[in-house]
């Protein structure tokens, strides 16, 4: 009989070689996994399939994601971008490091609202770069922070790639989004103290502010378009934390107040509104797509015996939890650098897990960390996706965006080291929100 280590070797070079070979994601999963049953195993493999399939289109957890992809796509059409940068400029203009924050805080609040990197990027940079630019703000650092911080879009609750990581692992998602919500802030407070420190160690690197300076009451007024965007997010979160709602219930509330956000601003056509509704209906179609593929390679896993063999493998190597995790995060990284972040998440749990669990880290405090390692794979080339989006709006040479972003890889990496000393940073929220 085949060894575990040998059969998890087979069938992942099986696995990148149909990648390699172009086929989708979803095929490449469903091939491995029926490679897997027929000759590792003596699984009914019409019956799995047919089962499993039906079993992974049936699960009422996964009926949030449509709904924030849709509440996301609704925003990104409307004037939340505009509204973002003339609401939060009046309040860092005198802030170490001025507009750049703008770029760190504007990600963080859409983030919150779309619960995707890339059109976070998308939509923060298109108002943006071509702003701070025009102002005189040095290219690498608007390209840096703009680059960084659209990667909260995968930790900053509603996180589309938590509602996948929850679905694939069986773990609450609500407990998933609380657990997001201090390493998210916990990233935006590095963000912004990087920038703080570039502008303290270079005073001539951040151009003067020539505006006249504002009052408290002409702030608040500048800033009362994010008054209603604001109210989104607490209704949004605050029904999840205190339990009013399940995050199925506070998406489908999220979409309608972004529809009355939409045609308050007066500039939301019936065409921009089906737009979005196609924009949606293809990324929840591809991650479903996804996903069944997944359910199939994690049953057809079972029934190999795989995940117990290689658990057994672990345990009987005695690595500690910090080296696991130090060989993973290498691992995630490396996969990264050719896979956007929900495959590399529904490729890997059917296998890493048994490993995780098996040296008792949390898979709750895990999700957060194998998140925070996906956003590290945003900003690596060659298929870094923030680099991609940047690129198509700048017109920059990729390696020069990279270059840019470097920064913000070392300061997410640090994140990592943080939860990992520090895992109360990642639990103690879901600990007090309780069951």
């Amino acid at each position: 009989m085949i060894s575990g280590p040998l059969m998890a070797l087979v069938l992942l070079a099986l696995l990148i070689g149909l990648l390699a070979l172009g086929l989708w994601v979803a095929l490449a999963l469903l091939v491995t996994a029926l490679v897997a049953m027929a000759a590792f195993s003596n699984a009914p493999v019409g019956l799995v399939l047919a089962t499993t399939l039906w079993g992974s289109g049936h699960n009422y957890a996964l009926t949030a994601l449509p709904l924030f992809i849709l509440m996301g796509e609704i925003l990104l059409r409307s004037r939340l971008a505009d509204d973002m940068f003339e609401g939060l400029a009046p309040w860092l203009s005198r802030a170490p490091g001025r507009l750049l924050h703008v770029n760190v805080l504007g990600c963080a609040i859409f983030a919150a609202v779309s619960g995707s990197s890339a059109a976070t990027a998308a939509t923060i940079g298109r108002m943006s770069v071509p702003e701070l630019t025009r102002r005189g703000y040095p290219e690498s650092l608007v390209i840096g922070t703009l680059a960084g911080s659209a990667t909260l879009g995968l930790l900053i609750p509603p996180s589309i790639i938590l509602i996948v990581y929850g679905v694939a692992t069986e773990q609450s998602i609500a407990r998933l989004f609380i657990a997001g919500v201090l390493p998210g802030l916990l990233l935006v407070s590095l963000f912004s103290a990087f920038v703080a420190l570039r502008s303290w160690a270079d005073p001539g690197l951040i151009p003067a502010d020539s505006g006249p300076r504002m009052s408290f009451a002409a702030k608040l007024r500048a800033s009362r378009r994010l008054m209603p965007v604001a109210g989104l997010i607490l209704a949004v979160i605050g029904s999840i934390y205190t339990g009013i709602a399940s995050p199925t219930d506070a998406a489908a509330l999220g979409v309608v107040f972004a529809l009355l956000l939409a045609k308050v601003t007066g500039e939301f056509s019936r065409r921009m509104a089906l737009d979005a509704l196609l924009a949606a209906t293809r990324t929840s179609a591809m991650i479903a797509f996804i996903l069944a593929g997944a359910a199939v390679l994690s049953v057809a896993m079972g029934f190999t015996g795989l995940p117990r063999n290689l658990a057994a493998w672990i345990a009987g190597l005695g690595l500690s939890q910090y080296a696991l995790l130090a060989a993973l995060t290498l691992f995630f990284v490396v996969l990264g650098c050719f896979l956007d972040g929900i495959s590399v998440v529904v490729l890997t749990t059917s296998i890493i897990m048994p490993m995780v669990t098996a040296v008792g880290i949390d898979p709750l405090w895990f999700g957060i960390y194998l998140v925070l390692v996906v956003e590290m794979s945003q900003i690596t080339p060659p298929v870094g996706f923030n680099l991609f989006v940047i690129q198509g709006l700048t017109g920059l040479n990729m390696l020069r965006i990279a270059r840019a972003a470097l920064p913000f890889f070392f300061l997410l990496l640090l994140a990592v080291g943080l939860i990992t000393l520090f895992p109360q940073i990642v639990t103690y929220l879901p600990n007090a929100m309780g069951g």
